[in-house]
Parts: structure tokens; sequence; C-alpha cells
């Protein structure tokens, strides 16, 4: 009996190094077609937004997509008004988030948030980069306020950078020097 607990317990110590070591997972539910999650951005200015997005950030616009009335009311999306949407990826590839940015000519029904803890929903998002140094001149040439104590270093060395976009999304960007 005592040799069967011990072998059971050494099976349970194989199946969780072979799980560190190869990614193997147990068998579980597989309900999504892929790990890429899209998020829909709704700002007050798409020019502001798409330049904000494209030439500080660096993502890469991939194209976009037309929303009619009809759709926008029987999706639920809208009351019956239509919208565009332009796509931003970091990488344009298949296994990218997709930035998705639509406008609709109006200001934000809340203030700015100063701090994340301001607002409820979505308030930050984080790009993990190679350096932090590219971004931070660009930051600069668009005079773009960096909200953290630059630069703020983390427990495993690399460099924290805190920003907004111009509708108040924090964005924080992790990475080497």
């Amino acid at each position: 009996m005592k040799s069967t607990k011990n072998m059971s317990g050494g099976l349970i110590v194989f199946i969780i190094i072979l799980t560190m070591i190869t990614g193997f997972k147990l068998d579980s539910p597989d309900e999504f077609e892929h790990g890429v999650i899209q998020f829909g951005i709704v700002v007050s200015d798409i020019d502001q937004s798409l330049n904000f997005y494209q030439d500080v950030i660096g993502m890469t616009n991939t194209g976009g997509f037309s929303i009619d009335e009809k759709f926008g009311k029987s999706s639920g999306l809208t009351g019956g008004m239509p919208f565009d949407v332009a796509i931003l990826k970091l990488k344009d590839n298949d296994q990218s988030t997709q930035w998705k940015l639509m406008s609709f000519n109006k200001k934000s029904n809340h203030p700015m948030p100063k701090y994340i803890q301001d607002d409820t929903g979505v308030q930050y998002v984080t790009i993990m980069v190679k350096s932090v140094t590219p971004f931070l001149n660009r930051i600069k040439e668009h005079n773009i306020p960096i909200l953290s104590t630059t630069p703020t270093i983390l427990g495993d060395g690399r460099h924290f950078v805190l920003i907004q976009d111009p509708d108040g999304t924090f964005i924080e960007l992790i990475g080497a020097e």
C-alpha cells in the first residue's frame, strides 16, 4: 500500500516536471479559436489617437472595416449609428493582438484619469518591449508627459515607463534600458 502511494506521488511529480519542461497540458476545454484578444477602443479623436499609437507607440495600421447602420443596430453595438474601425497591431501577424480604434466624434463622459484607481473598466495596457530607449525618444519628440519616475527599475532589472494615450488610457512600457 505504501509503495502505491509513493508511486502515485512520483507520477504527480513527473507530470509537473513534464508540464514545466514541455508545456504539456492536462486535458482542458478548448473553446477558443486562438489565444489572441481583440480590443475595441472608442476614442474622442481618431486622427490624434492614430498618430499616438503609430508614431509614439510604433503600432502598425493593418487595415480596418466599416460597420453600417443596419449591422450597428442588429448587433447591438450602436443604436443604428455607422462607424469605421482602424486595426493596429504591434506586429503584423495572426498571433498579434488587434487594437481596434473607432470614434464617434465626441468627448468622454468621464474626467481624464490621473491614476488607474480614478475610474473603472480597462485602465491600462502593458506592452513588453526589447528596449525602452526608442520609446523614450519618441515620447520626448511628441511631448508626451511621462507619469512614472524615469527610469523606474523593476526588481528584475527591467525599466518601466508610464504614459497615457490622448483619451487617458495608461500605457506601461516594460523592457531593457
